[in-house]
């Protein structure tokens, strides 16, 4: 599975990265929005991970621009869960949301 890792904090995408190569995935990383949106139009990943606050271009503004081009699953990410629930981000276009700073997620 190839996997987008959208994201502005270097640390964030060094540990996802491993995590998900770890588990034989191929990665992709992209440090801000724009590059982001290069990366999924030229590359086609299965999933992304998507920071929401970025420089650049922002997680929704993002996905409101792969708009119905969208194949990719979405896992929408913040700092500021309190700000998101699933319906709300359902709405933006993500499949799903995880909140940062976030425990093992691949424990599973």
């Amino acid at each position: 599975m190839k996997v987008l890792i959208v994201d502005d904090e270097p640390a964030v995408r060094l540990s996802l990265s491993r995590a998900f190569s770890m588990k034989g995935h191929e990665v992709i990383l992209a440090e801000d929005g724009l590059k982001g949106l290069e990366a999924w139009q030229s590359k086609d990943p299965d999933l992304v991970v998507l920071d929401v606050l970025m420089p650049g271009l922002s997680g929704p503004a993002l996905l409101q621009e792969i708009g119905e081009k969208k194949r990719a699953k979405v896992l929408l990410m913040s700092a500021y869960s309190g700000d998101y629930d699933l319906e709300k981000v359902k709405a933006m276009g993500a499949d799903d949301f995880i909140s940062k700073p976030f425990a093992d997620i691949f424990s599973v």
